[in-house]
């Protein structure tokens, strides 16, 4: 019997390995994609990366340029994380089965967040271009659309696991919405909401990054500019901007975590 059972395991595995591979080569076949030439180009991007792809004197004077720009970007991150956060608590509220009886209600908040979530926010950027345009405002709105869907079914799952015996110990004293909501819902999840929001806060100031190169604003299209122009050393300057303060969000955000949880 065990030996039956890990044949047909064996045999499911075997099958699935070369359904990969099967897929692999077919993508490799239509894509026209060389492999081997891919893994020998590696050395020669590497000698041009540490011929050409480095800061000097002359990009470190675009330095307080670069850093006005990076500001922009991360101040619209945390713009669009904070207001999507609010917004996708309440309509969690109204989502979620613990706070919200109407399953009509519920099945309708839970659609509307599926459709914000699986649009990715370049897909957004480049759908809101027509309406508004290259600016800051097309890209606030592309990471407010795909935050607010995420953090909506997010927050959904958090107050559904977290706050339930409370909720049902709240009904049995006679107690409102509100005071549930406020002194059971929010409470007992909220370091789970905070985590949410910091991941997600993390996560927009990678993208606002690649929005920037289709709306033209912030640290991404800088980037572009001097990519464009064959301005490598500033280029590599910007890039070494982002990555450092994406380190530094992420080190704050580990921090929170820590405290809250």
């Amino acid at each position: 019997m065990d030996i039956d059972i890990f044949q047909k395991k064996k045999k499911k595995l075997v099958i699935f390995w070369i359904g990969i591979i099967l897929i692999s080569v077919g993508a490799m076949t239509i894509t026209q994609y060389d492999p081997v030439l891919g893994i020998t180009s590696i050395p020669k991007a590497i000698i041009w990366a540490c011929s050409n792809f480095y800061p000097n004197v002359e990009s470190l004077s675009r330095l307080p340029k670069i850093l006005i720009k990076l500001k922009e970007t991360v101040f619209l991150s945390i713009a669009a994380t904070t207001t999507a956060s609010a917004l996708a608590l309440l309509f969690s509220l109204l989502g979620s089965k613990t706070t919200n009886d109407s399953t009509i209600i519920s099945t309708i908040t839970r659609l509307i967040a599926s459709v914000f979530r699986n649009v990715p926010d370049t897909v957004w950027a480049m759908v809101l271009l027509f309406s508004f345009g290259q600016n800051a405002m097309t890209g606030y709105f592309a990471l407010f659309f795909t935050t607010f869907g995420i953090l909506t079914r997010a927050f959904i799952e958090s107050i559904d696991e977290a706050s339930r015996d409370s909720v049902e110990a709240l009904k049995s004293t006679g107690a409102s919405y509100f005071q549930i909501v406020s002194q059971a819902v929010i409470p007992s999840c909220i370091p789970q909401l905070i985590s949410w929001v910091l991941f997600m806060l993390e996560t927009n100031i990678r993208s606002s990054t690649l929005i920037g190169l289709l709306t033209g604003t912030g640290i991404g299209y800088t980037f572009s500019m001097y990519y464009k122009s064959m301005q490598y050393n500033a280029a590599s300057l910007v890039v070494i901007s982002i990555v450092l303060s994406v380190f530094i969000i992420e080190f704050i955000s580990n921090y929170v975590r820590r405290v809250i949880l």
